[in-house]
Formats: C-alpha cells, sequence, structure tokens
C-alpha cells in the first residue's frame, strides 16, 4: 500500500518538526515548506495528499495560498491552521473549500483525527471518479455511420440546456445509453440520475414512485417514502417508456413540469424541485394522443427537444465498431483476453437484421464470450438469438450447419429453464444423460 503524502505549511522550525514526527510515525511520507511560495511549487511537483497549512506565512498568507492551490488542484484537502484563529477567518477559509479549521496550540489527537478523516474523503473522492470514468466509458455512443455521428452532435448540444428531450427510437435502440449521455454531458453530471421504467411499474403504483407517499396513505404505506422526483433534485429524471404512463399519473407529470412542485400521496404538504425531465418511448405518440391514451399537452411539454435513435438496421456500418467495442468491454468484465473474429463472421453479423437491436448484439456478444472455447471466433462459433438463413451460409457442410443450430437451440432452452438440466431434457424431450452427452460433445459451459 502507497504511503500518503502530507505536506506542512508553517514558518515556525518546531511546528514543522512536531507535526513531521508525528505523521512520520503514522506511517506517512512528509513534506515541509515554510513560505506559501515555496508550498505552490512542491505540490505542483510532488502532488501530496493532504496540506496542513498556516495561516500566517511570510509573503503570501495562508488564505492566498488556498486560493491559488484551490485554483490549480481543487480536489486536495487542506487543513488551516492559525495561533490567531476566529470565526471570520475559519468561515473565510471553508468557504474557499478548506476542508477544517484548527487552532494552535495544536491537539495533536485532534489533527490526527481531522488528518484521517480527510485522507478517507480523498480516497473515497478518487474511488467515485475513478467510478465515474468507468461509467463514462460504459455509457458511450459507439459508431461512425452518418446516423451515428448526427446523433452524438445532437446529444451533444442537447446536453448544455435544461430544456426536456423526448427519445424516440424502437427497444434495445439505445435510448436509454443517449439519456445517461446527455446527463453526463449537462452542468448536472455530478446530480443524480434517477431512472423510471412507466411500463415496468404498476398504474396503482406508479404516483406513489414518481412522488413519493406519506406513512399509511394506502395499505401497505407503513413508512414515508419520498419518490423520483423527490431524488432526482438538482438532477436528472429519465421516464422511459414514458407512453406507458397512466393518465393520472401523466396529469400530476404535467403539473409539476408546469410548478415545478407536488405533493406526495396522501400528503398535503407542497415540495418544490429543480429536476431536468428526458423521457423516451418506442411509441408513436401521436397515435397515442388519437387514441386518446396520451395527453396531447403533455406530449407538447415534453417535446421541446426531439432526439431519434435509429435502429441498427439502417446503420449496419457500425456492427464492426460495435462488435468489437463489446469483445473488448466483456473480455474486461470476465478476466479474459480479447476474442477475435473473423470476417466471414462478421460478414454474418452484417447480413442479419437485428429485431432486438443493439441490446441483441450485445447479448450475442456477451454469450460468445463465455461460450467459446477458442480465442477466435468463426461462422461455427455464431449463436444469433433467431436462427436465420443468413445465419448459417458461412458454414461449407450441412454437420456444421446442423451442429451449431442445435448447439444454439440448447443453450436457448437451457437459459429459458434458468440453466436446470432435468427441465430443459424434459423440454427438449430427451434423456437426461442425453443431454449431458451433448452439452460436453458442443463444450457448452454450464454456469
Amino acid at each position: 500500500m502507497v504511503a500518503p503524502v502530507v505536506l506542512i505549511v508553517d514558518d515556525e522550525d518546531g511546528i514543522r518538526e512536531t507535526l513531521s514526527g508525528i505523521f512520520e510515525d503514522e506511517g506517512c511520507d512528509v513534506l515541509t515548506s515554510g513560505t506559501g511560495e515555496e508550498a505552490i511549487e512542491v505540490i505542483k511537483e510532488q502532488m501530496p495528499d493532504l496540506i496542513l497549512l498556516d495561516i500566517w506565512l511570510p509573503g503570501i498568507d495562508g488564505i492566498q495560498t488556498l486560493k491559488e492551490i484551490k485554483a490549480f488542484k481543487p480536489e486536495l484537502p487542506v487543513i488551516m491552521i492559525s495561533g490567531h484563529g476566529n470565526i471570520e477567518l475559519a468561515v473565510k477559509a471553508t468557504k474557499m473549500g478548506a476542508y477544517d479549521f484548527l487552532e494552535k496550540p495544536l491537539s495533536l489527537e485532534r489533527v490526527l483525527l481531522v488528518a484521517k478523516r480527510a485522507l478517507e474523503r480523498r480516497t473515497l473522492e478518487m474511488e467515485y471518479k475513478a467510478l465515474k470514468q468507468d461509467l463514462t466509458k460504459k455509457y458511450r455512443l459507439v459508431g461512425s455511420s452518418q446516423s451515428m455521428t448526427h446523433l452524438k452532435e445532437q446529444t451533444t448540444m442537447a446536453a448544455q440546456s435544461n430544456s426536456r428531450v423526448l427519445i424516440l427510437g424502437e427497444s434495445g435502440s439505445g435510448k436509454e445509453l443517449v439519456a445517461r449521455m446527455l446527463h453526463e454531458k449537462s452542468r448536472r453530471a455530478e446530480k443524480p440520475f434517477i431512472e423510471v421504467n412507466c411500463a415496468a411499474i404498476p398504474q396503482e403504483l406508479i404516483e406513489s414512485e414518481l412522488f413519493g407517499h406519506e406513512k399509511g396513505s394506502f395499505t401497505g404505506a407503513f413508512e414515508r417514502k419520498k419518490g423520483k422526483f423527490e431524488l432526482a433534485d438538482k438532477g436528472t429524471l429519465f421516464l422511459d417508456e414514458v407512453g406507458d404512463m397512466s393518465l393520472s399519473a401523466q396529469s400530476k407529470v404535467l403539473r409539476v413540469i408546469e410548478t415545478q412542485e407536488f405533493q406526495r400521496v396522501g400528503g398535503s404538504k407542497n415540495i418544490k424541485v429543480d429536476v431536468r425531465i428526458i423521457t423516451a418511448t418506442n411509441k408513436d405518440l401521436k397515435e397515442e394522443v388519437r387514441k386518446v391514451t396520451f395527453r396531447e399537452d403533455l406530449l407538447y411539454r415534453l417535446n421541446v427537444i426531439l432526439i431519434v435513435v435509429p435502429p441498427l438496421r439502417e446503420k449496419k456500418e457500425d456492427i464492426r465498431e460495435l462488435v468489437e467495442y463489446f469483445l473488448e468491454y466483456f473480455a474486461a468484465e470476465y478476466g479474459q483476453r480479447p476474442k477475435k473474429i473473423t470476417s466471414e463472421a462478421l460478414k454474418t453479423f452484417e447480413a442479419y437484421d437485428w429485431p432486438g437491436n443493439i441490446r441483441e448484439l450485445r447479448n450475442v456478444i456477451e454469450r460468445l464470450v463465455i461460450m467459446t472455447p477458442s480465442d477466435t471466433i468463426t461462422p461455427k462459433a455464431l449463436i444469433v438469438a433467431e436462427p436465420t438463413q443468413s445465419d448459417y451460409i458461412a458454414f461449407k457442410t450441412l454437420k456444421e450447419a446442423r451442429d451449431a443450430f442445435e448447439k444454439a437451440f440448447i443453450i436457448k432452452k437451457l437459459e429459458e429453464n434458468n440453466w436446470n438440466i432435468s427441465k430443459t431434457a424434459e423440454h427438449l424431450q430427451i434423456e437426461r444423460s442425453n443431454l449431458h452427452k451433448k452439452i460436453k460433445a458442443f463444450d457448452i459451459k454450464v454456469p
């Protein structure tokens, strides 16, 4: 484990020596400086993990030094120390980004406690930043086709505003990904991104899910619950499959858009929020308006910026890039070396229409990464969700095509039966021992 580096900035030799001793005893590497100017140079060269900074220094004082540190290294925790401390100085230092403020004479126990907490907070912030970078890598728009380039440009432009965005596209085409990118590229990126799948929540519970409820407001409401609008305050609320929302919930969402206020179910208090709303659907909302299942006034409110996500069959030139991206992604997730894919196998992918869009392609690649024993994916290894003629045209013999189909069919049935061998054998109408032989022959890895 790498020892944390602590920089002590004080013009008193005794203070520097004492603090250096206690931090070295705690296993830290210690740097010292007697002036603010020298401290800034040390920080640029050494990059410490924590700074203890005296306010009264020759040359530029501690407040000015703090200001300059935060200008180029805002995440670095700084603990201010002073023999003439007062509330005004403490407040000023805290507003400028100081982690804490300690007065001389210093309590060494207090110094160590505050320093430990500051280092823990820095570690958490670094882990959070790394996690955000991982998520950014996970959630990114892949493809260089004209339609994909246009989609990226639209997303980047729309993200800069607080306007509501309506995302249209087929199931599995990447609407949720576009919504996440709109949030990640916006000024609200550090605030919550809250997602609600309106189609997955029973209609009688959708209002409680969105707006929360008070204790005892309905059967089963044993305690107060915050709704998604409240949780998304200052951030983004993504209403997926908004076309499946009940008319009653639509009416309340419309009111929130107009007033930025709502009441919990069973409550009487108005709760004010600042939420950017992004919605998505695979339905034709104008048709839903004609069928009186979607409010026309809500459609107008939601459709400030319209983004249409094209289906995969309309941008097949992106398939090669998507396949390579998913091969690398799942190899990293499962701790493997990235598999290669032959040009013949890629042609088979490009010949398929992918009715399930990118989600289907992603699932197929994940399955291939798990189930292909070799480092190269050939046409023989391909498993496509719905077998079509295009899946097997690359095989040279009938046996190869038949084996590929049989392997794909067995895996699909195993998945449907949660990998239960007995149930799968019963559904396939074969002996359990025979199924075991086929699993072994096809080198199928059963979880």
